[in-house]
């Protein structure tokens, strides 16, 4: 069954990739030793990721400095031509996705958006085309042509509109109807149902209210208990789990934050073990895991990431009475010194003077109200957020997660994995590489201060485009959607 993204798409078999050499040597140390005998699976998986994420940074120190050069490079044109060739044709392999076909628009079209890659026009057109087929009659989009409208892919369809950007993409957006299927999904709890019939659950929530929000449709109808079902769904540990009584997890602790945030009831939460919880999933190979005692995995450098990124602007922190001058992190000193050869001495000593201070429980101090500099546009709660001031620096080692993302998440030949070991897709490029704009950007006072040199590990060509937090789309691409969408509901900048 066919099931390219757009009616013109072609397959394309499969590519085999060859393994790129530095100066003679694998860019990858042979695999690790076994893992001790007479330990639990969990304990073997956990081991074995460590010993290789390890002798990545090893190998990677003993690499000549042009070598290491090259190794901390985002290798932007094998990435677009990874993406590319992923857009105008897939796999048959990929039928089992046929009901995420926005989905993978969404983690190609913003990975390219991401590196400042504009999209051909004539293949722009049939993205529009297509995601137009998948459009219901009754609102919402589904997975593909004459499928279910489902709210993830009706964000996924959104997201990409609004990143292709343009009137002829935005126009195409019927926000009556897409409003008119909100509704219907809304419940008397606050949730949201993913699909007709489909689950409740906090990843509803925000896909559902982050969509109103773009759309500028957002009203007290669809907010309405939306806080009190989120706040159901955060656990004794301090994270965000998808539905009450569930483990917390990465993904839904983003989407309840964010969801929190567009609303603004987000100071419900209870923020101090929020940050506790997403703080310590950031391990010692140098990445996020999504869960308590799971793996590290590329995906997360956003989800975690990316709900540290809200935190900074949200909830000011600093050195909690009687605590010690320590940093932030929690990775292993002896494997963050071998990955952190790229930065020079004085340019860590100013991160170091950026770091927020905790004490030995990581419990941080409530700040004060944000700093009168820090004016807010009288426009929506979106709009609004992302103009807000950071206080006090990162939240999370952001110098230590970019190592991860682009030694141990990134192929030379393009695209990003999970983990080593792990094969690459769309999702993890899409998701690493948004993780690494939020990492570049985390130091950033200001919603319109480019990072420091010494913000961004490797060359500073690895610089990406600024996203909006909330949303995960390009910052530019936000602002133009927010603009025509406001004309379109009859609110005009004065």
């Amino acid at each position: 069954m066919p099931i390219g993204i757009a009616a013109s798409f072609r397959f394309a078999g499969p590519r085999k990739e060859k393994k790129k050499k530095l100066g003679g040597a694998r860019m990858e140390p042979p695999p690790p030793p076994p893992p001790p005998s007479g330990t639990t699976v969990t304990q073997r998986d956990q081991w074995t990721v460590e010993q290789e994420v390890g002798r990545i940074y090893s190998f990677f120190a003993q690499l000549p400095p042009a070598a290491q050069s090259f190794a901390l490079e985002v290798q932007r044109d094998n990435h677009i031509e990874y993406l590319t060739r992923g857009l105008r044709g897939l796999a048959p392999s990929f039928g089992s996705l046929d009901a995420s076909r926005p989905w993978i628009c969404y983690w190609i079209i913003h990975s390219l958006a991401l590196l400042g890659e504009p999209i051909d026009a004539e293949l722009e057109e049939s993205i529009i085309d297509f995601l137009s087929r998948c459009q219901d009659p009754s609102g919402g989009y589904g997975g593909g042509p004459g499928q279910l409208p489902h709210l993830a892919t009706t964000y996924a369809a959104v997201n990409s509109l609004i990143t292709l950007g343009g009137s002829r993409s935005l126009s195409s957006i019927n926000r009556d109807k897409v409003h008119n299927f909100l509704r219907q999904m809304k419940q008397p709890s606050g949730g949201f149902r993913m699909h007709d019939g489909g689950e409740i659950d906090v990843r509803a929530c925000y896909t559902a209210i982050s969509v109103a929000s773009t759309l500028n449709i957002l009203d007290d109808e669809l907010a309405e208990k939306v806080g009190d079902f989120i706040l159901s769904c955060q656990t004794y540990e301090g994270g965000i789990a998808g539905e009450p009584g569930s483990e917390a997890h990465g993904g839904y602790t983003f989407c309840g934050l964010a969801t929190m945030i567009l609303i603004n009831e987000a100071d419900r939460l209870d923020l101090s073990r929020l940050i506790d919880w997403v703080v310590f999933r950031q391990g010692v190979e140098c990445g996020f895991q999504g869960r308590v005692n799971k793996l590290v995995d590329g995906c997360y450098s956003f989800w975690q990431g990316g709900a540290c990124a809200l935190l900074q602007k949200l909830h000011p922190f600093g050195l909690s009475e009687g605590g010690e001058d320590e940093s932030t992190d929690s990775i292993d000193s002896s494997l963050y010194a071998a990955s952190n050869v790229s930065e020079q001495e004085e340019q860590e000593n100013n991160l170091e003077s950026a770091s927020p201070q905790v004490d030995g429980t990581c419990q941080f101090k409530q700040g004060g109200p944000q700093s009168a500099s820090c004016s807010e546009n009288t426009g929506n709660a979106s709009y609004n957020f992302h103009e807000r001031c950071a206080e006090g620096g990162s939240l999370f080692n952001s110098s230590a997660l970019q190592q991860y993302i682009l030694l141990c998440s990134q192929l030379p030949e393009g695209g990003f994995r999970d983990k080593p070991g792990k094969f690459r897709d769309f999702y993890h490029t899409c998701y690493c590489l948004s993780g690494l704009t939020v990492c570049q950007y985390s130091q950033s006072k200001h919603a319109d201060s480019p990072p420091l040199p010494w913000d961004v590990v490797g060359p500073y060509s690895n610089l990406l485009e600024p996203i909006h937090p909330l949303h995960n789309v390009v910052l530019s691409k936000y602002q133009e959607a927010n603009e025509f969408f406001r004309v379109a509901s009859g609110f005009v900048h004065l």
